[in-house]
């Protein structure tokens, strides 16, 4: 039987073809009733079968899937058992290492489950993790915690796609041997081939081998790169160059590059340009770079984020990770792509209409992470979602309660 959705509203940004999908533009959202066909998502109709089944949507708001593109699960919810949070990255970086010997099979999977059952609320269908990797004796070696989250990866498998990118120092795939016995694990349980990178003293070798093996076993890469403010950091500089000279085809994602902010002029330009024509994508890390970078004695007096207006407008694929939740890096938060994103409204600058800025969470997320985008008009009704919000400033301000849209229809059945 057709089923009705009187009175909803569905943002024009999240519309493959929003001028075909019917209804009544309203700034930038397109509202009408909904007409579902089995499945299928018809679109907004003035012509509605007879026979159709009426639902009301009450104004609310109609959502593809949220994608999630940079979290730390191993990490998340340790904050409460570490004696001193605060201070700059490097901080962060000792505190957490501590924490390590807390991280037993169940502390593990206990902590995941509970940032899982986060993100299946707040309507996201496609996350990345990435994992600390290595022992202190053997930095090319597997962590527990990389098997353990490929577990809860399986039990969750229904309700959420969890990718897991490992996360070693870029020195360490300076060796071609550690290099092939990390791309070999991560080929093997389908992951993505990702490093951390900073003041490396190998990274340029690290970064020829790392995209070496990426192009042999066609794995994805995702780094850690540039998350820092001085001026010498050339990591995301390098990553542009290695894509280019290898002709990688991609996609690869570059998180944090505060980097940028150094950069002005033409200077700037050709960066970006490298960036746009290797095809790598930027995620910017609100909370936890806010937090951590620009520290000293007193309030900060520069913001520690990357140029995400000025990557976007050169075309290249942008996107808004939560990144850490409760841990040494980041002590508040929550897994919700749109918590996230009303942090970065007031980090950077993102003016109305708001929804220009929901791809950054949904279909652009996505396109960083080489899935495809969930477009609402190209998406079957069991995937969408109804927020419980009537505009999309309270949809990202208030952030608004989002159910699944087949749960609504049952219980008006």
């Amino acid at each position: 039987m057709p089923v009705l959705l009187r009175k909803i509203a569905v943002p024009r940004s999240l519309l493959a073809n929003p001028d075909r999908f019917g209804g009544c533009a309203d700034g930038d959202l397109q509202r009408g009733d909904l007409l579902i066909l089995g499945d299928q998502v018809i679109g907004l109709t003035r012509s509605p079968p007879s026979d159709a089944r009426v639902v009301n949507g009450a104004g609310r708001i109609l959502l593809p899937p949220l994608v999630e593109p940079h979290l730390h699960l191993d990490k998340a919810f340790t904050r409460p058992r570490l004696p001193d949070v605060g201070g700059d990255l490097m901080a962060a970086i000792h505190a957490q290492q501590a924490d390590k010997a807390n991280w037993s099979d169940g502390d593990l999977r206990a902590r995941a489950n509970t940032a899982l059952a986060e993100l299946v609320a707040a309507g996201v269908s496609h996350a990345r993790s990435h994992v600390d990797w290595g022992h202190e004796s053997d930095p090319a070696a597997t962590p527990r915690a990389w098997h353990v989250l490929a577990e809860v990866a399986q039990d969750w498998a229904d309700r959420i796609t969890l990718d897991l990118s490992c996360l070693p120092d870029i020195d360490t795939f300076a060796d071609p041997a550690s290099a092939a016995r990390i791309a070999g694990q991560v080929a093997r349980d389908g992951g993505v081939l990702g490093a951390w990178i900073l003041h490396h003293s190998e990274r340029e070798k690290g970064l020829a081998q790392i995209f070496q093996q990426a192009e042999a076993r066609g794995l994805r890469l995702d780094f850690h790169v540039d998350e820092g403010q001085d001026p010498d950091l050339d990591g995301l500089e390098l990553i542009a160059a290695t894509a280019l000279q290898t002709r990688f085809q991609g996609p690869v994602l570059c998180g944090h590059a505060i980097s940028l902010m150094n950069r002005t002029g033409t200077g700037l330009d050709r960066l970006l340009d490298d960036l746009t024509r290797a095809g790598i994508g930027l995620c910017a890390l609100p909370t936890t770079n806010l937090y951590l970078q620009s520290r000293g004695a007193g309030t900060p007096d520069r913001r520690g984020i990357t140029r995400l207006a000025e990557a976007a407008a050169a075309g290249i694929t942008t996107c808004l990770g939560t990144d850490n939740v409760q841990d040494a890096f980041y002590p508040l938060g929550r897994h919700d792509p749109l918590l996230t994103l009303a942090t970065a409204v007031p980090a950077l600058h993102l003016d109305p209409p708001f929804g220009a800025h929901l791809p950054l969470v949904t279909t652009r997320a996505a396109r960083a992470l080489g899935v495809t985008e969930g477009f609402v008009d190209r998406q079957p009704a069991a995937r969408l979602f109804l927020a419980e919000a009537t505009s999309l400033a309270a949809l990202v301000g208030q952030q608004s309660l989002r159910t699944p849209l087949s749960r609504v229809l049952l219980s008006n059945a």
